[in-house]
């Protein structure tokens, strides 16, 4: 199976705070590879590494070429939430979707639309982001993920937020992207996501990344 990311031998220390220490993981296609540990163990590090937002301190990253920009710098086949995308509050949430898709302009209207209403969003509503839900924020960040058909997700804590019947809603979409052979990553605090969605496991535990 193809290896879309690869990480030998990686730490990275903020002001001379290790995060993480020789970090080795190998991320295949097809992959739903599932990362717990604590709060501050370093799992939002860990996404910024891979995406190259962050360069590590020693080690090695690579990424299929295929998912890069044309100049090699950043994934433009991944999928992120990190972080929460930070939006414009005074702005709907389709016209949020709009000016991250300027961005490339690979996808239009129909597309936003149709991730908006996959995640539970009317994509006609004129409330503005700063009056959402929490809920309703995390469904907007996950559809900002996907919208453009991203073979490659990385997403940290994708359910954080919703009720019971929106992270229903999330498994099945997730399930549909994995049968449909896109690769996915992410974290969780609830183990019944990860048993449910994960095809392998690992845990941040002091630092280092162990395969369950």
């Amino acid at each position: 199976m193809n290896s879309i990311v690869d990480m030998v031998g990686v730490s990275k220390s903020f002001r001379r705070i290790p995060v993480l220490q020789d970090v080795n993981l190998s991320v295949r296609q097809g992959d739903c590879l599932a990362i717990t540990g604590p709060n501050g163990s370093g799992k939002s590090v860990l996404f910024k590494l891979m995406c190259r937002f962050v360069v590590p301190d020693t080690g090695h990253i690579s990424i299929d070429p295929a998912y890069l920009s044309p100049k090699g710098t950043f994934p433009v086949g991944f999928g992120v939430i990190i972080d929460r995308p930070g939006y414009i509050a005074s702005r709907t949430g389709m016209d949020n979707l709009r000016e991250l898709a300027a961005i490339r302009r690979v996808i239009g209207d129909d597309e936003i639309a149709d991730a908006m209403e996959r995640v539970g969003l009317d994509p006609e509503t004129s409330q503005p982001v700063g009056k959402y839900s929490l809920g309703m924020k995390q469904k907007l960040a996950l559809a900002q993920a996907f919208m453009e058909h991203q073979p490659v997700l990385l997403l940290d804590e994708p359910f954080n937020g919703l009720d019971e019947s929106s992270v229903a809603l999330v498994r099945e979409l997730l399930q549909g992207f994995l049968d449909e052979g896109r690769t996915i990553v992410f974290t969780s605090h609830n183990p019944e996501d990860v048993a449910i969605l994960s095809t392998r496991r690992c845990v941040i535990d002091n630092y280092h990344l162990v395969e369950k």
